[in-house]
C-alpha cells in the first residue's frame, strides 16, 4: 500500500510517498481501508520533532481517519468488513489502510461523509472536552475564542452555541470572522485592526470574558488574560502562534480566575469510556447538521506537503482532509 513517512524530522517537502506492506488485524484489532485523513497544526510540529508526542521513525502524519472495514482480527464481534467508521490513531493516518484496536473505532451512519468524519475526532473532541469539562460552561456566559476560523476554534464556536454560549469570535481578518459568524460565533473582533484587550471589554461592556478559548497563544494571551471576568476560566488549547507565553501569574489572583490546560488526548486515554461517548454524541451531532465538521480542502495523499503548507500557512478555515 502507498503511504506517506516522515524518516527524519523534518518539513512537509521532506516527506516521501513510498509502498510499505499492508497492514494484518491482530486479535482486538480491526483493519480500516482508510477514505479520509485529517490533518492537523501538530502535524506539522511533530515531522519537526517539535511536538510533545514523538513517535519512533519512520511514520506517516495524520491522527484522525474515516474508512471501511476491510478485517477483523481475532475476539473482534461489533465490528465487521464493510462498516463505515472514524478513529484516532495518533500518528500514520497519511496512507491507504491501518490497523487499530476495536475499541477505538467508531461506526458511522450514512448519511455522514468520510471526509467530514476524519475532521470531527480531534478538535470537536478537543471543544467539547475543553468546554464541559474543564470550562464546566454554563448557558448565557460569554466566550471568547482566539483563531476562530481555525479548527479547533471553528469548533469551540459551533459547540459554544449548541451549548447556550455567547461566542465572540476573534481572528485576524475580516473574512476569517465572517466565517466564523456563519458557524456559531455571535460577535466577531479583528485582533489585526483592534486592541484584543480592549475589544474584549467593548463588547462586553466592560464586564469582562468568562471563558477564554485559546488554541494560538504567543503574544494574544496576556492580552486575553487581562480581559476575562471575575473567576473566569482561561482555557490552554495550544499554541499555533508558536511561542509559549509566560504569564504573569498576579493576574490570575487580581481576576480572582483560573488558568485550566486541556490536553485532550490524556485525558481520552484515561477516560476512554466518557470520551467515546462524547464522539458518539458528536457524530450524532454531525450526522444532523447541528455541527458542520466544515472542510476547507482535500488533497490526494501525494501533495501531503501541500496540504501541510496550508496549515502552516495558517490558510484553511475548518479542516484539511487527505485522500489516499
Amino acid at each position: 500500500m502507498k503511504a506517506v513517512l516522515c524518516s527524519q524530522y523534518c518539513g512537509p517537502d521532506d516527506l516521501v510517498l513510498t509502498e510499505v506492506a499492508d497492514p494484518v488485524a491482530a486479535p482486538g484489532e480491526a483493519v480500516i481501508a482508510i477514505k479520509a485523513a485529517a490533518l492537523n497544526f501538530f502535524d506539522l510540529l511533530m515531522i519537526q520533532g517539535k511536538y510533545q508526542i514523538k513517535p519512533p521513525f519512520p511514520f506517516s502524519p495524520s491522527a484522525e481517519v474515516a474508512g471501511v472495514i476491510e478485517s477483523v482480527g481475532a475476539g473482534v464481534t461489533d465490528l465487521k468488513p464493510g462498516d463505515r467508521v472514524m478513529a484516532s490513531c495518533g500518528h500514520n493516518g497519511a496512507r491507504e489502510k491501518i490497523a487499530l484496536p476495536a475499541s477505538a473505532i467508531v461506526k458511522i451512519p450514512e448519511n455522514l461523509d468520510f471526509d467530514r468524519a476524519a475532521g470531527i475526532i480531534i478538535i470537536y473532541g478537543t471543544a467539547l472536552h475543553a468546554l464541559e469539562d474543564r470550562a464546566r460552561v454554563r448557558p448565557g456566559e460569554t466566550m471568547a475564542v482566539l483563531g476562530a476560523a481555525g479548527g479547533t476554534g471553528l469548533a469551540a464556536c459551533e459547540l459554544g452555541r449548541h451549548l447556550g454560549v455567547k461566542v465572540i469570535a476573534c481572528a485576524s481578518s475580516d473574512e476569517k470572522l465572517e466565517f466564523a459568524k456563519a458557524h456559531g460565533a455571535e460577535l466577531g473582533l479583528n485582533y489585526a485592526k483592534e486592541d484584543l484587550k480592549e475589544g474584549l471589554r467593548r463588547l462586553t461592556g466592560g464586564r469582562g470574558i468568562d471563558i477564554v478559548f485559546d488554541p494560538v497563544g504567543g503574544n494574544y494571551a496576556e492580552a486575553e488574560l487581562r480581559s476575562i471576568a471575575w473567576e473566569g476560566r482561561f482555557l490552554v488549547i495550544g499554541f499555533a502562534a508558536g511561542d509559549i507565553p509566560k504569564m504573569p501569574l498576579n493576574l490570575a489572583l487580581l481576576k480572582g480566575c483560573d488558568i485550566r490546560g486541556v490536553f485532550w488526548g490524556a485525558w481520552a486515554r484515561l477516560n476512554p469510556d466518557k470520551n467515546r461517548g462524547n464522539l458518539e454524541r458528536l457524530v450524532k451531532w454531525a450526522a444532523e447538521g447541528k455541527i458542520s465538521s466544515h472542510v476547507d480542502r482535500a488533497f490526494p495523499l501525494a501533495q501531503t506537503a501541500d496540504a501541510l503548507k496550508v496549515l502552516a500557512g495558517r490558510q484553511a478555515m475548518g479542516k484539511v482532509i487527505l485522500h489516499p
